[in-house]
C-alpha cells in the first residue's frame, strides 16, 4: 500500500494503517531529532510526542509531500519539549541554546564510529539554529530548498542565504585550532 493510502486511511480512522505509517517514518524521526540536537535519552519521548501530534492532526494534513509535513512538526516538538523540560524543572536548559556537548567517551561518542562523523556532529550543533537546520535538512534528509523554506516558514532566499553562511560556519568550526575536538 502506498504512503498516500496509509494516510487517506489513517484519517479515515484506521490505526493499523497508522500504526503502518508510523513503522515506516519512526527512524526518520528519531534520527532528524538527534541532528537536531535532541540528547538520546529524550529521543523516544520526542519522538512519541511527534506521533502523538501526527495522530491528533492527521484529519488537517492536505499538502503534497507527508515527510515535508513530519520534518516541520518534529522540529517544532523538538523546540517545545525543552521548552517545556525548562519550565518543569526550573531549569535554565536550552538545548537549543547552549548544548551540553559530549565528550569522546560518552555513549553518544560511541554511536558514532568514525571520529570525522563526531567532528562533523558537533561542529553541525555548534551553528545557530537557523543554519544547522536547513543544512540537516538538505545534506542528512534530501530535502530540497523549497521544501525547506515550507517546513522553517522561510522564503527560498532566505534558506540559500543560511545554507551558504551554515557551509562557512561549518568550515571554520572544523579547521578552528585543528578540528572540533581540539577544542579545549
Amino acid at each position: 500500500m502506498s504512503e498516500s493510502q496509509l494516510i487517506v486511511r489513517a484519517q479515515q480512522g484506521n490505526k493499523d494503517a497508522f500504526s503502518d505509517l508510523m513503522e515506516i517514518h519512526y527512524r526518520t524521526v528519531e534520527k532528524f531529532a538527534y541532528q537536531c540536537g535532541v540528547h538520546l535519552d529524550d529521543i523516544p519521548d520526542v519522538t512519541q510526542e511527534v506521533f502523538i501530534k501526527i495522530y491528533r492532526f492527521l484529519h488537517q494534513f492536505n499538502h503534497e509531500r507527508f515527510t515535508t509535513w513530519l520534518y516541520k512538526i518534529t522540529l517544532n516538538t523538538a523546540r517545545d519539549y525543552y521548552r517545556k523540560e525548562s519550565r518543569e524543572r526550573g531549569k535554565e536548559r536550552k538545548a537549543f541554546a547552549n548544548h551540553e556537548y559530549f565528550t569522546p567517551n560518552s555513549v553518544e561518542a560511541k554511536i558514532l564510529i568514525f571520529e570525522e562523523d563526531y567532528e562533523l556532529h558537533i561542529a553541525i550543533l555548534k551553528l545557530d539554529e537557523k543554519y544547522r537546520i536547513p543544512l540537516i535538512l538538505y545534506y542528512f534528509q534530501d530535502l530540497s530548498y523549497q521544501q525547506i523554506a515550507e517546513i522553517m516558514n522561510i522564503s527560498l532566499s532566505a534558506v540559500k542565504t543560511r545554507m551558504f553562511r551554515a557551509k562557512d560556519g561549518l568550515k571554520n568550526a572544523i579547521n578552528a585550532d585543528g578540528g572540533v575536538l581540539n577544542e579545549k
